[in-house]
């Protein structure tokens, strides 16, 4: 069995720090590939860039997406993801801060599986990535 990549989209270094903590405190110990921005994501996704040369027959099982960052935010991502073949169908959890209306719309809108507002507090957030590891890692069937 391949092994279940984690691709986690985040420019922030605490959130990045909390999410692998809270992955680590679930028993979750699938590969985790962080991107620190849309680009970086891209890159990893489709083998360019800083990935050039990557196998990209090994994609993630699930994809961690922040809206928020520099350079290319999180709905480009998402729309970038859903217009090419070899991405439209990967599993994109948007894991934010924003608890906007309009953000969460979009995201829907552009094809995101599920949008999960970012607890503040650690167990809190430790809580909802154990259930998004147990739902997306081990319940769910990918195409």
């Amino acid at each position: 069995m391949k092994n279940k990549i984690i691709l986690l989209v985040e420019d922030n270094p605490d959130d990045v720090k909390m999410t692998l903590r809270a992955l680590k405190k679930s028993n979750i110990l699938n590969e985790v590939v962080v991107a620190r921005d849309g680009v970086e994501a891209l890159d990893y996704l489709f083998g360019t860039g800083l990935h050039a040369g990557r196998d990209t027959s090994a994609q993630p099982q699930v994809i961690l997406l922040d809206l928020n960052m520099p350079r290319l935010g999180g709905l480009e991502v998402l729309q970038r993801m859903r217009a090419d073949e070899r991405t439209r169908l990967l599993p994109v959890v948007v894991l934010t801060t924003s608890s906007e209306d309009v953000d969460r719309i979009e995201s829907y809108r552009l094809g995101a599986n599920s949008y999960v507002h970012k607890p503040v507090n650690f167990d809190q957030f430790a809580a909802a990535v154990q259930k998004l590891g147990l739902y997306w890692l081990v319940l769910n069937q990918a195409p």
